[in-house]
């Protein structure tokens, strides 16, 4: 059933675990992460971008939400990353039952006006909002810090931030980035800046750029001929520490663009006689429900539903 994205993660932040918040584009990818949480009994946050929206249209992505909502578990409908706020408001009246506001470019001031506009609009239908805290460097009535700060999150400030706009939700940055070619070493997550967060602020938080970019999916898509060069993630350990000092929703997308890319070029591959779409896309599916399966383990999510 389809719930306010803040019911499922309290229960995760009293609970210590995580909920997998995995963006989707199509029909394959919704079903397949849908099934995956059945299998293993887990809440679920289904999110799309204002690109997927452009891409597959709001009133196509929320009938396909409404009906995998039958389902037997707890799933949210989330707007990730909104910048635009028509598109926000409209989701909000379509059916989504948690949109972001993502203001983290925007000045400080600014960023709390329109996160606060958002809260009142979602307020009106029972809507959960996320908010996005800026990098400290260049933010006004902040004292200047250290070049190795500068793009992470002020502990501070987000506790100011959040009691300030009524978010239910706070995107932090503690060491993550968007995208599958993120990190030229090993990433670490800045755990004591998380633990100086959660004391502050105690609602639910959330890791964007979190993927994990499995090597067995990455080779797979190398094998079948995709030119990936070296891929990096964030590490399992770190991610297991970040959810014990409570970070309750995990963004993943990238994992699941590698899954569905692999099992694309594998089926291309070795069926190549082929014209059904359906067998084609079948390695896909298979690909995006283990990888949403061991995100739910390693979350500690399976089970919570």
């Amino acid at each position: 059933m389809l719930v306010p994205a803040l019911q499922i993660l309290r229960k995760a932040r009293a609970g210590h675990y995580a909920v997998p918040a995995l963006n989707v584009n199509n029909l394959e990818f919704l079903k397949a992460v849908v099934a995956a949480a059945v299998k293993m009994r887990s809440p679920i946050i289904v999110q799309t971008t204002e690109g997927a929206i452009e891409y597959a249209g709001m009133e196509y992505l929320v009938a396909m939400a409404k009906v995998a909502a039958k389902a037997p578990i707890p799933m949210a409908l989330h707007l990730d990353h909104g910048k635009d706020l028509k598109t926000i408001k409209k989701a909000i009246q379509s059916g989504y039952t948690s949109v972001m506001f993502d203001g983290s470019s925007l000045p400080y001031k600014e960023n709390v006006a329109k996160t606060k506009q958002v809260v009142a609009w979602a307020r009106a239908k029972k809507v959960s909002v996320e908010a996005e805290i800026g990098a400290i460097a260049g933010i006004e009535d902040f004292v200047t810090v250290k070049d190795k700060d500068a793009h992470l999150t002020n502990p501070e400030q987000a506790a100011q931030f959040s009691k300030e706009t009524g978010c239910d939700t706070l995107a932090v940055a503690i060491g993550t980035a968007h995208g599958a070619y993120k990190f030229k070493g090993e990433a670490h997550l800045d755990i004591e800046r998380l633990k100086k967060i959660a004391k502050l602020m105690p609602k639910p938080i959330v890791l964007h750029g979190a993927s994990g970019v499995l090597e067995d999916v990455v080779e797979l898509a190398k094998h079948h001929g995709a030119k990936l060069g070296e891929v990096r993630g964030v590490l399992d350990a770190d991610i297991k520490q970040a959810i014990k000092f409570g970070v309750s929703k995990i963004n993943i997308d990238t994992d699941l663009r590698l899954a569905f890319t692999a099992g694309m070029r594998e089926a291309l591959d070795e069926l190549p006689t082929v014209i059904d779409p359906r067998k084609l896309l079948e390695p896909s599916n298979i690909l995006i429900r283990e990888v949403a399966q061991r995100k739910m383990l390693l979350f500690k999510s399976e089970g919570k539903a």
